[in-house]
């Protein structure tokens, strides 16, 4: 397949490393023979992860939003294995709520991590992606393709890496750059469980449209991301269904936001939602409320 190496022997970054997708995906990686980077806000969770991986790992603390900090962990990873075959911008926070009612610090936050964090992450490793002619993995989400009621932060910030990594692809291809974007619906890993512990938030999701309100084991989600990396390819779509999503993305925004939900948000009443980041990864990014 073309553009397509093996993953034994890259040397792969992953950002947001310390649990959940990006933790699994080093376990995947190391154990086929790639070379690990981790980067993350929790250090003592991070250096157990890397502990615990098969292979060659080390890892950084660094907040992703802190452009001058990624720029450093570029430096001293490249100085470390002496390239960069692929970055995974992974790291991610979330929220849920009325946006009306949502604390503008939270709100905010989810902006600043998950897409400037993104462009951050790449602008840092993009000189080493280029001597390698390597790959950049932006993970998006279901979220990318359809906007969905007490997510307004999430949705926004997932629509803009995925046009983000869409309009970077024709500007580095020309330096043999590959970039992709991967899709992943509610996947089981910290960030779900902890939107799941509000009430209402885990109301409204189980009443999204199937196969939309199912949350999907981690394992082989994690599975098809690697397949990506290997394939250096331009979607991956963590769940199989999500592929099918893409051609009516157009009407999706109609029945995920439609009367029906209009009722259940009625139902609601006001405060429904989370006000802080979700999960343990949450907390770690704070700002907390």
């Amino acid at each position: 397949m073309r553009g397509r190496r093996p993953l034994a022997g890259q040397v792969v970054v992953i950002t947001g490393a310390a649990r959940g997708i990006g933790a699994e995906l080093a376990d995947l990686l190391s154990g086929r023979g790639a070379r690990l980077a981790l980067v993350g806000l929790e250090p003592d969770q991070l250096a157990r992860v890397a502990r615990d991986l098969p292979g060659e790992a080390a890892h950084w603390a660094a907040d992703v939003t802190d452009a001058d900090a990624m720029r450093r962990v570029a430096d001293a990873v490249r100085a470390r294995f002496g390239r960069v075959d692929t970055v995974v911008a992974n790291a991610g926070v979330a929220t849920g709520g009325l946006f009306a009612e949502s604390d503008e610090a939270v709100w905010r936050r989810v902006i600043e991590v998950n897409l400037l964090g993104s462009a951050a992450t790449c602008r840092a490793f993009l000189p080493t992606l280029r001597s390698s002619a390597g790959y950049y993995l932006q993970i998006a989400s279901f979220a990318a393709l359809t906007p969905a009621p007490l997510m307004t932060a999430y949705c926004a910030s997932k629509s803009g890496v995925e046009a983000f990594a869409h309009s970077l692809r024709a500007e580095v291809a020309g330096d043999g750059v590959r970039v992709g974007v991967g899709y992943l619906s509610w996947t089981d890993t910290d960030m779900v469980r902890g939107a799941d512990e509000d009430q209402q938030l885990a109301a409204m999701r189980r009443r999204l449209p199937w196969p939309a309100n199912r949350t999907y084991p981690l394992a082989p989600a994690v599975a098809r991301l690697a397949a990506g990396i290997e394939r250096r390819a331009t979607h991956v779509y963590a769940q199989r269904w999500l592929r099918s999503a893409v051609p009516v993305r157009g009407a999706l925004p109609a029945v995920v936001g439609g009367r029906l939900a209009q009722r259940r948000l009625r139902a609601l009443g006001p405060g429904a939602g989370h006000r802080g980041l979700v999960g343990p990864g949450g907390r770690a990014a704070g700002p907390a409320r």
